[in-house]
């Protein structure tokens, strides 16, 4: 038995293995059920109170309190205090108070810096990459055939299955490959780096603004109260949703069309791009409710984001920007690209 204090001079008799069979930190809920028959209220006397006269609910600490079985926040809480986070509170907090801009302009301006200065060449060097890749599969076509040859003339030396000649020939064809992308320095995956630098950096700056917003941030509500009153036009007040839902359907819109101008751009769409495509629009539009909920800091930032990328995107399909950065071309390259690409949206959505 195990004594269980829950007021001063009252002791409850309960079971060991109540508690000690409750993994985690528990919280007993105790209701004491009185003796029948008495007149006025009810005092229990100091002392022992039987165990058969108690309903007794256990329950975990952590459904109260939202952590974990050790107490420990989420994993939400820890990402937003983490010290990256906490890094890029003090950059957007420098770059306002070096630039003496209001908010809602330093925070489309540091959004621009970042993106030009540190996505953009990863962009360029994506294009570099995909260009190589394209630019070696005729090489690679060629090497295929004559691995094919050089297999089915093995095979018939050694008398070989279908299934083992098969199998030669995408080991071998892979060694090719390999050693064809270590040569040129393309291999696909380098392709993928602007994807994992671009969305750590987003998240950083989307829970950097919700903290200064919230108040949640070392800076304490000093800062809350200048973003409060650091807006504009209709969303005067960073801290408060958009209420107007202009900032998030500007954002859906501008993220719509930046999917469908890659959409146009491909010659051949498999059945996963086709998939990923449809996908990324249902991201798009599942973003409006979401940015009409959250602070207008945020809304503002993903609404700049979006607007840059879009610059960045159109920027990469000039033929002189390419030449410069020397991007290998490619079989979509046009000489008039922007006349192509509005040519491609007008004849898909206004036939």
């Amino acid at each position: 038995m195990l004594g269980v204090r829950v007021a001063a001079g009252i002791r409850i008799i309960c079971p060991k293995s109540l508690v000690r069979n409750a993994s985690g930190p528990t919280l007993l809920t105790c209701y004491h059920t009185p003796q029948q028959n008495r007149s006025g209220p009810y005092i229990p006397p100091p002392g022992r109170i039987s165990f058969s006269s108690l309903t007794v609910h256990v329950r975990h600490a952590s459904s109260i309190t939202g952590s974990d079985d050790a107490g420990s926040p989420g994993w939400y809480a820890s990402i937003a205090d983490s010290n990256l986070v906490h890094l890029t509170e003090q950059l957007l907090i420098s770059s306002q108070g070096g630039t003496a801009l209001p908010w809602w302009a330093s925070i489309m301006c540091t959004t621009l810096a970042l993106r030009t200065v540190i996505t953009l060449p990863l962009g360029a060097y994506q294009m570099i990459v995909i260009g190589k890749v394209e630019a070696l599969q005729s090489e690679i076509a060629v090497l295929a055939k004559r691995l094919r040859y050089e297999v089915s003339v093995r095979a018939q030396e050694c008398g070989w299955k279908e299934r083992h000649c098969r199998y030669q020939f995408k080991k071998n064809l892979h060694r090719i490959v390999s050693e064809l992308y270590i040569r040129d320095n393309c291999h696909p995956f380098k392709a993928s780096l602007l994807v994992w630098v671009q969305l750590p950096m987003w998240v950083s700056l989307s829970l950097a603004l919700r903290n200064l917003s919230m108040a949640s941030s070392p800076a304490g509500s000093a800062l809350q109260t200048e973003l409060s009153t650091g807006g504009t036009l209709w969303f005067s007040d960073l801290t408060l949703p958009d209420h107007t839902w202009v900032l998030p359907i500007s954002l859906g819109l501008i993220n719509l069309l930046i999917i469908e101008i890659f959409a146009v751009q491909r010659l051949q769409v498999s059945s996963l791009q086709r998939y990923m495509t449809h996908f990324l629009r249902g991201v798009s539009v599942l973003m409006v409710p979401i940015a009409a909920t959250v602070p207008s800091s945020l809304a503002l930032y993903w609404l700049s984001s979006s607007l840059v990328g879009l610059g960045h995107n159109l920027l990469l399909r000039s033929p002189r920007f390419r030449m410069a950065c020397h991007i290998p071309p490619l079989r979509s390259d046009s000489q008039t690209p922007y006349r192509d690409l509005a040519s491609a949206l007008r004849k898909k959505y206004l036939p």
